[in-house]
């Protein structure tokens, strides 16, 4: 765990260090803050609603462009054969480099709490919608992270890893959405691999197993098709 530990915090210091992760979060906000204040504002609708609908939205651009450095920048800076011939494994790395990147989403995700506050004062907030909608996002946005990370891995190329994860992410994401167009025991199957149907599930304020698993077994199985990139590197 140490050694995982010392991996995130070297991964969260290039992203503090650096003023491009500052100009991400800033547009997060600035962008969750617009549809928030819309409601707020133009529709005198006190709710966290919107900002649960866009920030998915938001996370297709926002994650991929987190995580398009982690293993790409490494390859072709040469510091990847380096790291991993270090006294660490493979899985150590991953989980240290997921780790900051989540850590670096809920930072971000954590700036919108302000929203929750503030229709706490105005009005009456339905904590259990508030609680599912954050925990759909941090699930969500870890599967995504794992996700990004795997394209990463696939190339040295940052605009290239980028396009891979904004194009696995995006199909997952709207993949629930072709059931309409295929058979209906295949329209189970493509609800069930679709990762907004789960985060509408437990933004309804009801905790199902069966999300949390989806998303659990998702970020795992991207880890692992990680780690066998990884361990395919040329000796």
């Amino acid at each position: 765990m140490h050694k995982m530990w010392t991996l995130t915090k070297r991964e969260l210091h290039s992203y503090f260090d650096s003023p491009a992760a500052y100009v991400v979060m800033s547009v997060f906000l600035l962008f969750s803050g617009w549809f928030f204040g819309s409601t707020l504002f133009l529709e005198n609708t006190a709710s966290l609603r919107t900002v649960f609908d866009i920030v998915p939205f938001i996370f297709l651009f926002f994650i991929p462009a987190i995580t398009m450095s982690t293993f790409a920048e490494e390859r072709r800076a040469g510091t990847l054969e380096l790291l991993l011939t270090l006294p660490v494994r493979d899985w150590q790395v991953i989980a240290g480099k997921l780790l900051a990147v989540v850590l670096f989403l809920m930072a971000a995700v954590s700036l919108t709490l302000i929203y929750a506050l503030t229709i706490a004062a105005l009005g009456d907030l339905d904590f259990g919608a508030t609680f599912g909608g954050y925990l759909g996002l941090l699930l969500l946005g870890t599967a995504s992270a794992a996700i990004g990370m795997f394209a990463s891995s696939l190339t040295r190329n940052q605009i290239v890893s980028f396009i891979l994860g904004f194009g696995i992410i995006f199909a997952l994401f709207l993949i629930d959405k072709m059931t309409v167009f295929v058979p209906g025991w295949m329209a189970e199957v493509l609800q069930y691999l679709g990762t907004d149907f789960h985060y509408r599930n437990l933004l309804r304020g009801v905790i199902d197993t069966r999300d949390v698993l989806y998303y659990v077994s998702l970020t795992v199985f991207a880890c692992l098709l990680t780690s066998f990139t990884l361990s395919r590197r040329p000796e």
